[in-house]
């Protein structure tokens, strides 16, 4: 030790936070690396103010970096930068003093919950101190910018004081310091340890990083250019690099905000969605970013979660140095700025739907199952419906797509509701019974295939004042309005009164037959093809209520409605049957399949055994009778 020492102590408080850091933030040692090299990316910064105004400075040619030397061989990490330096006053200012450090205030923030240490190193000025989680011994050496300065050594072992030497000889303009790291901590002397630790936390810093002599910070922090200089391979490059997705993204959205938050955004919509054994992943997040500084990875208060799907980066200048997820949810400058991304991505991908629809099908294909959560935003109801896709009856075929705008603007004179038909796929849902009157009014249908569509448009409640409505609860009364535009299938002749009579008998022994498996059998004023469906006796759409039941893990099968074609051919056959003999056992025989069917198209039919038995029972006697007509034929 030289004889011009200068021996001080660390003032009480200043020993209770080295105390609080080395002893209460183990789980985040990398952190002391993040918190280095941004308090020299400040100096380099301050620095560069200086010689923008004019003044003059030692070295005034010497790079603007930041140098990472690393010795695993004696366990010692030093890091350079070559900014503004200190002098001694503010050597013992800055780091031996609690009036600039911020430490009182450090302290009283974590009350008696020591545990939040490494959750708010950073806010208050207090980063330097956390090199003592990793640190035996500092070397800090320091040479001031101002030509002619006195260069100064600090050391210190973070314990109770520190020593302060005027450094002997020529020194390079800047600050150095020199760690002697723990056993415990003895990684971090290793070169791929600290590349690793700066492309999480400190890549975007602005001026180069350099860890033994390789520049470890090469791609930019593109988001704070102009949108106008940034060209699409730098977009494609910087994606690739968060991501590590090869495949360019759907769709980039750039932003630079001043008003009423200062902020910067890259957003991405990849072109693969996230999925995991069929469940897409919903806790993504953009990553928080302040003054290029990583501060939360993935940070979920920023975007809402049927945004999630979105990759991506926020950089602000107006939010505090603070991971504190805490913190973060109960910020407001934050909530602004969530706001502000989602606002900007929704019209953003409205504009593409309007301007490139084959793009945002792509899109649509790729996240709806995500996106489809955006019903329950109340804020951003109206640009989240807009975007909404859906198969329909006005479509030719699978793979085209609808929008609810397009409904509307397809909609018959004095049409005020968009009707929705819920089915496992297209196929099914064209066999729907309750499709009949809607194809014979030429009233288009949205076929819905997903759980979630019905609550997402029950959700909505309106849609450019159209209402919705499932079509298993419109009432033929409701299309009488509007003319038929395909031709009825060929019905019989009216029943006579007698008949009338001999249907209401029918139906009520078909209601006997079934018992409480049924809450009513009744004619059918919607039906002209099919014989008989089923109606929920409870409102609401039967895939509803299937959801509801599941939900209250109620397996059982709900009493519905059953509503019988009077006018179909097979409705006249039991009819004459049951006149000619009401204890005829076919009577019983089709009543069953007549329910069973109806049970099979809803998907409420779990043991189909019986049924089979039933339908080969049947073709057994048909094919007998038709074999006979042959025969005399």
């Amino acid at each position: 030790m030289s004889d011009n020492a200068i021996k001080r102590e660390f003032k009480a408080d200043i020993v209770k936070l080295l105390d609080i850091i080395t002893h209460s933030v183990y789980t985040n040692k990398e952190i002391f690396l993040r918190e280095l090299v941004s308090n020299a990316s400040d100096a380099l910064e301050k620095l560069r103010f200086q010689m923008s105004r004019g003044d003059q400075v030692a070295a005034p040619d010497l790079p603007l970096e930041i140098r990472i030397a690393t010795d695993k061989d004696n366990a010692v990490l030093t890091i350079t930068d070559t900014g503004v330096g200190m002098s001694e006053l503010e050597l013992v200012e800055n780091i031996g003093s609690i009036a600039h450090s911020g430490s009182e205030d450090f302290i009283n923030a974590l009350g008696e919950d020591k545990s939040k240490a490494s959750s708010i190193i950073g806010r208050f000025g207090v980063g330097f101190y956390s090199v003592f989680m990793v640190a035996r011994k500092v070397v800090l050496t320091t040479s001031p910018a101002a030509p002619g300065e006195q260069a100064w050594v600090w050391i210190s072992d973070g314990l109770g004081g520190y020593e302060l030497i005027p450094a002997e000889g020529e020194v390079e303009r800047g600050t150095s310091i020199e760690i002697h790291l723990k056993d415990d901590a003895k990684e971090f002397a290793e070169p791929d340890v600290l590349k690793d630790v700066i492309n999480r936390h400190s890549h975007f810093i602005s001026f180069p990083i350099l860890v033994d002599g390789e520049r470890v910070n090469t791609v930019p922090a593109i988001w704070r250019e102009p949108k106008s200089s940034v060209t699409a391979e730098q977009y494609k490059e910087f994606y690739t690099f968060l991501t590590h997705d090869d495949e360019a993204p759907l769709e980039t959205i750039h932003m630079n905000v001043d008003a009423p938050v200062q902020f910067s955004s890259l957003v991405f919509v990849p072109a693969k969605a996230e999925d995991y054994m069929g469940f897409q992943k919903l806790e993504r997040g953009l990553d928080l970013y302040v003054r290029r500084v990583l501060i939360a990875k993935d940070a979920t208060e920023l975007l809402p979660e049927y945004l999630r799907f979105c990759r991506g980066v926020v950089d602000t200048e107006d939010l505090p140095l603070n991971i504190s997820r805490e913190t973060l949810q109960q910020n407001a400058v934050l909530r602004r700025i969530a706001q502000a991304v989602t606002k900007e991505i929704l019209s953003r991908l409205k504009k593409k739907a309007a301007s490139d629809p084959d793009g945002y099908a792509a899109i649509w294909k790729e996240h709806c199952k995500i996106f489809k959560l955006g019903y329950s935003d109340y804020l951003n109801r109206d640009s989240v419906a807009e975007l909404l896709r859906f198969d329909s009856s006005a479509l030719d075929g699978p793979g085209r797509l609808t929008s609810l705008a397009d409904y509307v603007s397809r909609a018959k004179e004095g049409q005020k509701t968009v009707y929705y038909v819920s089915g496992p796929s297209r196929e099914a849902v064209e066999l729907n019974p309750y499709l009949e009157m809607f194809t014979r009014k030429g009233v288009e249908v949205l076929y819905l295939y997903e759980p979630i569509d019905e609550f997402m448009l029950e959700s909505l409640h309106t849609f450019k004042e159209f209402s919705f409505k499932s079509a298993e609860q419109a009432q033929a009364s409701d299309l009488d309005p509007f003319e038929d535009v395909a031709p009825a299938a060929n019905a019989p002749e009216p029943l006579t009164t007698e008949q009338s009579g001999g249907l209401d008998a029918l139906l009520a022994d078909m209601k006997k037959i079934l018992g409480d498996k049924i809450k009513d059998v009744r004619r059918s004023t919607r039906l002209k093809s099919s014989p008989s469906c089923l109606v929920s006796a409870e409102g609401g759409s039967s895939q509803m209520q299937k959801i509801m039941r599941l939900m209250s893990k109620d397996e059982s099968i709900p009493p519905k409605i059953m509503e019988v074609n009077p006018d179909h051919p097979l409705t006249r056959n039991l009819l004459e049957i049951h006149t000619a003999d009401p204890a005829d056992p076919f009577i019983e025989q089709a009543t069953t399949q007549l329910y069973e069917s109806a049970l099979l198209l809803e998907g409420y039919l779990s043991d189909p055994h019986k049924m089979v038995g039933r339908i080969n029972s049947i073709l057994e006697q048909a094919s007998g009778w038709y074999a006979g007509l042959k025969k005399k034929g």
